[in-house]
């Protein structure tokens, strides 16, 4: 009996020793299959690099957080400056003789300073004989129209608002802006007033029709959608500047396509100023009067008229006249300005804008088959 005692305390002596050795042996094979994980892509190396993607996916979450947080302030504060206007023209009745008030159109408009000065493009209140401006806070005001000028498409309405802290947009520059840069559009297309998109730049120099045919150039592209009802509100930079007025899009369907342009806030600085002030710009002028490019095929400008007692007129310039058999002469074509050269009309109008009232300049042009200078001090179109 003892002895098969002794075995079994015997055999339980060798299972410990045995169990403790495979109890030791673990962590060995623990390490190896650690090893051989991180040499195939184990279970912790694939957590190091869910964590790194974690962090980077909350980096880029906060990155887009804090670019929603910056758009939803650039409107919140720049919104209350951008007005609805709405336009209505007066019928007479061929029956009963009666005036009748037809809705027009409509389209956007911001605040130019604290006195009610809002600007808009003039082909939004082009024949209306009522304008009706409505702020973001729905409150309405009848509008009276300070000055037009058609060929940059610019207007300036004048609202009065008793008690009303009106706040005008900041105005930036149009001079160092970069294709590639963000955009934002604040308007009321379709009637759906204080609405935004943004954009990008598309493209900078472009040059679009105003709608007396004049070039507007340096023009604004933008892919920012502007749809009908757009047209006079403003296009701001990432800090909510003033630094374009969306003017017109290219479409086949009407519908913005992408392709919007806007007339620069340099213009804007120039014109607005002037029609606060004149109710029209105060141009750099020669004191003539230019022959349609339909009825003139050649190279340069020619004059039609020359008024008398004009920097024209005073230099020796001349404009078309008749000999003694009815026959119409050709008037001077002027080929070049300084340094610019005339090839049309066009060329001539954009050339003075370079120019401030009082400057003198050089005319190259042509009289017949023979080529003359001048020199002359521009006029101002106001005030002669």
């Amino acid at each position: 009996m003892r002895a098969v005692i002794a075995i079994l305390v015997l055999f339980l002596m060798a299972g410990a020793f045995f169990l403790g050795t495979t109890v030791d042996k673990g962590p060995e094979n623990d390490q190896t299959e650690f090893v051989n994980g991180s040499m195939n892509g184990g279970d912790d190396n694939e957590n190091i690099d869910n964590e790194s993607g974690e962090e980077e996916n909350l980096s880029a979450n906060f990155t887009n957080l804090n670019q929603e947080q910056a758009t939803i302030a650039l409107f919140e504060r720049s919104a209350p400056a951008v007005v609805y206007i709405t336009t209505s023209s007066l019928q007479r009745d061929r029956w009963s003789m009666n005036i009748y008030e037809i809705p027009q159109g409509s389209g956007t408009g911001f605040l130019w300073d604290e006195d009610g000065h809002i600007v808009t493009n003039y082909h939004v209140i082009e024949g209306a004989n009522r304008c009706m401006v409505t702020l973001s806070d729905q409150s309405s005001y009848e509008a009276s129209v300070v000055g037009t000028e058609p060929s940059k498409d610019l207007a300036v309405l004048r609202i009065i608002t008793p008690g009303q802290n009106l706040k005008p947009l900041p105005v930036g520059n149009s001079s160092k802006l970069k294709v590639g840069q963000s955009v934002f559009a604040i308007g009321n297309p379709f009637g759906l007033d204080q609405s935004l998109t943004t954009g990008i730049i598309s493209a900078l120099g472009r040059e679009i029709n105003a709608l007396n045919n004049r070039v507007i150039k340096d023009v604004i592209q933008t892919d920012a959608a502007i749809n009908p009802g757009n047209s006079g509100g403003p296009l701001l930079d990432s800090s909510g500047r003033l630094i374009g007025v969306n003017t017109a899009i290219y479409s086949p369907s009407g519908a913005s396509a992408g392709i919007g342009f806007s007339i620069p806030v340099d213009v804007v600085k120039w014109v607005v100023p002037d029609l606060i002030r004149y109710g029209e710009v105060r141009r750099p002028i020669l004191g003539v009067g230019l022959l349609e490019a339909n009825q003139y095929s050649g190279t340069g400008a020619m004059l039609k008229y020359v008024e008398e007692g004009s920097p024209a007129d005073e230099a020796g310039l001349i404009g078309m006249s008749q000999d003694q058999y009815g026959r119409l002469l050709a008037g001077d074509v002027i080929l070049q300005i300084d340094n610019f050269e005339i090839s049309d009309n066009n060329d001539l109008i954009n050339a003075l804008e370079k120019y401030k009232i009082g400057d003198e300049i050089r005319i190259r042009f042509k009289r017949g088959e023979r080529i003359g200078n001048v020199s002359l001090k521009l006029a101002s179109s106001i005030g002669r």
